[in-house]
């Protein structure tokens, strides 16, 4: 386990960031998300703004999204057989390419119209498969297991004030500096990755002698994950409400058709989600949530479903900005909940697999929510696709609750005390 890891004191809510380890581990999070936000607020605007044309929005997240289904199995077995410090910071090297090369189109360097974007964003699809899986696993080495529940708490209020930063500061950068100077900003911060990573000090986890092959470790993860009702029924529910309720990647196109704002107001929509996010993160780190977790997260995804159907209506931009903000209110617990599911439910020698699997359900949902709100909004117009998007989202809700009865009826605390039994029907 990590040589900084704190003396367990389940009762203290600041006894994770006590621990240097997870302290790095918080900064490697926050680095990497707002690197992925700059270049994602500046694409969004850049493609906009040569095209448009709401569905090449849409085609940003499928260029992302391809390749991560195809690199993200792989990754999660490299993680689970190799050290993970490493890989995050190669990872991180990787992530530091993307904004690099877009840098160099906007500034002229390359003339090709939108496609050497979309070639640029293949590589941050490829590096994105990795970042993930390495936080989880490093997130078990560094805590102890009573403490999983304020850590999950606490990495969502970094993972979400990230994605207030992020935004904010790309869309003024964008505003004040232009796409190059914004480009570079989220270069400098993938950097920030790899340093974090170097400070940290924790052990690895002793590798097995014998390794399976590697698509039957695949293959031993994903029956894991299908077979656990509550943590398949997590992960499902928040695929598909991202799915059908990314409203968020059509924000440039409100913006210049709907809001008439500038590239700062693209940054204070996209950032409110996560403002919102921030706020529930710091009530739950306070108040972690034992009793009746399942029930108060299908409730917080139906809600965000309502949320999204008000963002496609309103025609102010304050507010639009105001759903925004309580859909990420909504979305903060959801995402506190899954993933201290996931933590819980996790065995340690197969978390980078699991971890893959939920990027493949959760991860690249946000790609292709926007390739589907960007493809919706070209066949009904920008209002009915959102509109329509928070209809599914409720809809979803109401069908887990109906399909996954263990996890509608969720105390947190079967997890803790048998935590890798597969909770089936």
């Amino acid at each position: 386990m990590s040589r900084d890891r704190a003396p367990a004191s389940p009762d203290s809510r600041a006894a994770p960031l006590r621990n240097a380890a997870f302290r790095a581990l918080l900064a490697y999070r926050i680095c990497s998300i707002l690197s992925y936000q700059i270049v994602a607020v500046t694409v969004g605007w850049h493609v906009y703004e040569l095209t448009r044309d709401p569905w090449m929005l849409g085609l940003i997240g499928l260029a992302e999204v391809l390749p991560y289904f195809c690199v993200a199995p792989f990754a999660g077995y490299l993680v689970d057989h190799l050290p993970r410090r490493r890989l995050g910071m190669a990872a991180g090297l990787g992530l530091s390419l993307t904004p690099l090369l877009l840098a160099a189109i906007a500034a002229g360097l390359f003339d090709g119209g939108v496609w050497p974007i979309y070639a640029a964003i293949v590589l941050t699809g490829m590096v994105r498969a990795f970042l993930g899986p390495v936080y989880n696993a490093l997130f078990a080495r560094v805590l102890p297991r009573e403490q999983f529940v304020r850590g999950a708490s606490l990495g969502s209020i970094v993972f979400q004030s990230a994605l207030v930063l992020g935004p904010a500061v790309g869309g003024a950068l964008v505003a004040a500096a232009g796409k190059p100077a914004a480009y570079l900003a989220a270069a400098a911060c993938a950097l920030g990755v790899i340093a974090a990573l170097a400070w940290m000090r924790v052990e690895e986890p002793p590798r097995p002698d014998a390794r399976a092959p590697i698509f039957a470790s695949i293959a031993e993860g994903a029956r894991f994950v299908f077979g656990h009702q509550i943590l398949l029924g997590a992960l499902a529910l928040d695929m598909f409400a991202v799915l059908f309720g990314g409203a968020i990647s059509l924000a440039p196109a409100f913006i210049h058709d709907i809001l008439h704002y500038g590239p700062e107001g693209l940054g204070i929509l996209r950032g409110a989600p996560a403002l919102g996010a921030v706020a529930v993160g710091v009530w739950l780190a306070r108040h972690p949530v034992q009793r009746n977790a399942g029930r108060i997260l299908l409730l917080a995804v139906a809600g965000f479903g309502l949320c999204i159907i008000g963002f496609g209506l309103s025609k102010l931009f304050w507010l639009s900005a105001c759903f925004l903000l309580l859909s990420g209110m909504c979305d903060g617990v959801s995402v506190v909940m899954r993933s201290t599911i996931l933590q819980l439910a996790t065995p340690d020698a197969m978390r980078g697999r699991v971890s893959s699997i939920n990027g493949l359900f959760v991860g690249s949902s946000n790609e292709l929510g926007a390739f589907y709100a960007g493809s919706m909004a070209r066949l009904l117009g920008l209002v009915p696709a959102v509109v329509l998007g928070g209809c599914v989202t409720i809809s979803v809700a109401l069908a887990t609750a109906w399909r996954a009865p263990r996890l509608r009826r969720l105390d947190l605390r079967e997890l803790q005390e048998a935590p890798h039994a597969p909770a089936r029907r």
